[in-house]
């Protein structure tokens, strides 16, 4: 007989998967150890050790609780952008209906292929007009100066950490 989730008891945050697919998470003893097991090791090797061990499973599990949200956060505005993807597709569509209506109007005092022509042209001067604002906010682009100088810095660190070895 499968039991449910709710009926598993949990001693830790390693051995809880609840069956939902998540990594186990890593987590730090928050009961006290053995009183045998204190006293073995009561050495600064063994204090050192185990803070070492507890910081790092600590910054581990932080950094994954970063991933985490980071995430979801980005799924949350994936999801609402389609929103806005699909209203400007919407828009552009009718932004046809709206010329249309133009070169109609205009018919009215000019003779038709003048009225249609005159739409084309302000129709291209328009697109002209966003493909140089395009092209200038494209010209501002700048490689990640600093990510790379910080990355040039770590490699160089740990490359001469190395070598005093």
């Amino acid at each position: 007989m499968k039991r449910a989730w709710h009926d598993d008891p949990v001693t830790s945050a390693r051995e809880n998967t609840n069956g939902s697919g998540l990594p186990p998470v890593p987590s730090i003893p928050l009961t006290a150890e053995s009183a045998a097991k204190i006293a073995e090791e009561t050495s600064i090797g063994g204090l050192v050790r185990d803070a070492t061990s507890h910081l790092s499973t600590l910054v581990r599990a932080e950094v994954e609780l970063a991933k985490s949200e980071v995430a979801g956060e980005i799924k949350k505005g994936v999801k609402g952008s389609v929103y806005f993807i699909v209203a400007l597709t919407v828009a552009l569509f009718s932004s046809f209906f709206l010329f249309f209506f133009v070169a109609e109007l205009l018919d009215l005092w000019l003779p038709r292929a003048a009225a249609f022509a005159i739409v084309f042209g302000l129709m291209l001067v328009t697109a002209g007009v966003f493909v140089l604002l395009g092209y200038r906010k494209m010209k501002k682009l700048r490689a990640p100066q600093r990510t790379i100088d910080s990355a040039r810095d770590t490699v160089a660190a740990l490359r001469g950490r190395g070598e005093d070895r």
